[in-house]
């Protein structure tokens, strides 16, 4: 296994810094938390516009643009549910270092931008749900059959170019679900697919200095389990110690004393 792909999640539409930025089309803010995210050792940085019903098109290809012109074609995954912002988005993507990654689809109303992602060359993040939450892992697996499906019919390589999340489920009202949240990440692995996950929806509603505990417990687990990659905040000290710590132990990367530093 190669070590955990870090999808930076800090340019969200429901930060005021970045809603008010995008407001004015002040491209800077996004540019700074892009830059501090790929210094703490993100590999790409999830560019959220929300659902952006009116102006998305034209929101997303500033972003895009200004955000990889700045900033030597980063890596970008573009996240809105306004399907035509995400076609605009990739319209102006620079895939020099790295394809395009769309955030999401589903196997209900948004299983399209499968198809989507495979005309522009792209990835995409499959969610395994179709009109709520999965009530289980074998409702997960009949979702990923479906994507999976799809993906092959509109040329793609599922184990290149889909990442099955497999849904974080919030721990404070669905703790029950964790060990099977877990469980469908290993099985993903085994069917030698990608997986990815929202880190971050684990400890929702947790109080402040809860949150970074169970991110990271939760995210180390989850890589014993070959969690492909995370959208998760590189900032966040604790976390990386424990995703750098698990692929020491793991050995996907080589031990050194200075480890926690690279």
């Amino acid at each position: 296994m190669e070590k955990l792909m870090i999808i930076g999640e800090r340019i969200h539409v429901i930060s005021p810094e970045i809603k008010e930025a995008i407001a004015n089309r002040d491209i800077q803010p996004l540019i700074k938390r892009a830059q501090e995210q790929l210094d703490a050792g993100a590999d790409y940085i999830d560019v959220n516009i929300g659902p952006a019903a009116k102006e998305g098109t034209e929101i997303m290809k500033w972003a895009v643009t200004g955000l990889q012109q700045a900033l030597d074609n980063v890596p970008l995954v573009l996240d809105t549910a306004n399907q035509d912002a995400i076609r605009a988005g990739l319209e102006v993507y620079n895939s020099a270092k790295a394809r395009a990654i769309v955030n999401s689809a589903d196997a209900g109303d948004r299983i399209d931008n499968i198809n989507l992602a495979a005309e522009f060359g792209a990835k995409v993040i499959a969610l395994l749900m179709k009109k709520g939450v999965p009530r289980n892992n074998e409702e997960r697996s009949e979702y990923l059959q479906e994507m999976l499906e799809r993906a092959m019919e509109v040329g793609m390589d599922p184990a290149e170019d889909v990442f099955f999340d497999p849904l974080t489920l919030v721990i404070k009202g669905m703790q029950e679900k964790q060990r099977e949240f877990l469980d469908c990440i290993r099985d993903i692995s085994e069917m030698g697919l990608q997986s990815v996950v929202g880190l971050s929806n684990a400890s929702n509603g947790m109080p402040p200095h809860v949150r970074p505990i169970v991110d990271s417990i939760l995210c180390a687990m989850a890589i014993e389990c070959n969690l492909t990659s995370a959208i998760l905040n590189p900032l966040d000290k604790r976390l990386m110690e424990s995703v750098k710590t698990s692929e020491v132990i793991l050995n996907r990367i080589l031990y050194a004393d200075s480890y926690l530093d690279i």
